[in-house]
């Protein structure tokens, strides 16, 4: 097997040169070889139809471990070999793909949530397609689209937050001048979804405070969303870490921080109001000249 850094950097020179002819020939969900699906947030229920469908006639499916509910793989997996990520690199998952893969199994690659948010699989992608393995992604819902959905308001919202940031704190996959959770938040209208476990919300939050944002900034940590367990803990920037270290979690969790959390003081959108019948923001119409 060619050392899998020695295909991710050959696979970055290549998209130097072009951009591979697949993503003018193939949309999203739709493709030939390994399939990297993703998983969804946890509900069962909540992974797409393709991904369902690839796993329910899958050999063989190689999971993200316990961050992919065990009822999933329960549910749809029953006729496949199963096998967990953790704990394995890839000079150890690359082989397991590929030779069961050549072997004529059928192979699905499962992430959690959707593959493209902190998911690495381009570098497993990358590995694979080097020993001649074709590859795909098949979208799933990230977490934090299950949490503003467990909350019942949106991530965006008029004339409260006009954009949404996916980050994580640092720590041992983020050096500190690489972690923008404050600039985000000093933003305002913007929805910060942070990706961490729950040991590290109040470090988080300290570091929000001694940056001089408003304590009263709303914040909701929903733990394992979507899941049989599913846990919402709400409050502020100077409330939400002792909350959460009563509650005692120390597994993964979204934190949402912004006024969207709450669904207040929002605009009526123009989408449904008298702009989209020709008419006024209020509803009403032009006079006649």
């Amino acid at each position: 097997m060619t050392d899998p850094q020695d295909a991710i950097d050959a696979a970055a020179d290549a998209r130097e040169t072009g951009t591979d002819p697949r993503v003018y020939e193939q949309t999203a969900g739709n493709g030939e070889g390994i399939p990297f699906v993703g998983a969804g947030p946890g509900d069962p229920g909540l992974l797409t139809v393709t991904g369902r469908d690839l796993v329910e006639s899958a050999d063989l499916v190689v999971h993200a471990g316990s961050l992919v509910n065990s009822e999933l793989l329960a549910a749809y997996c029953e006729g496949a070999e199963t096998v967990s990520s953790i704990g394995k690199d890839l000079e150890e998952l690359v082989p397991l793909m590929r030779d069961a893969y050549e072997a004529g199994d059928t192979v699905v690659r499962l992430h959690s949530g959707d593959p493209a948010i902190y998911g690495a699989a381009l570098e497993q992608m990358d590995a694979l397609e080097h020993e001649g393995v074709p590859t795909y992604i098949v979208p799933g819902v990230t977490s934090a689209f299950a949490a503003s959905a467990t909350m019942r308001t949106q991530l965006t919202l008029n004339e409260v937050a006009n954009h949404v940031a996916f980050t994580r704190p640092q720590g041992t996959t983020l050096e500190p001048e690489d972690d923008h959770i404050s600039e985000f938040v000093g933003m305002g209208d913007v929805t910060t979804c942070i990706y961490l476990g729950t040991h590290a919300v109040s470090e988080t939050m300290d570091r929000l405070l001694a940056d001089g944002h408003d304590p009263e900034t709303p914040v909701a940590v929903v733990y394992h969303a979507s899941w049989p367990d599913e846990e919402v803990i709400e409050g502020t920037i100077a409330t939400i870490g002792e909350r959460v270290e009563e509650a005692g979690y120390r597994a993964s969790a979204m934190v949402v921080v912004g006024d969207a959390v709450g669904g207040e003081d929002y605009e009526r959108s123009y989408l449904y109001g008298g702009w989209a019948n020709g008419g006024n923001s209020d509803g009403s119409q032009e006079a006649d000249d």
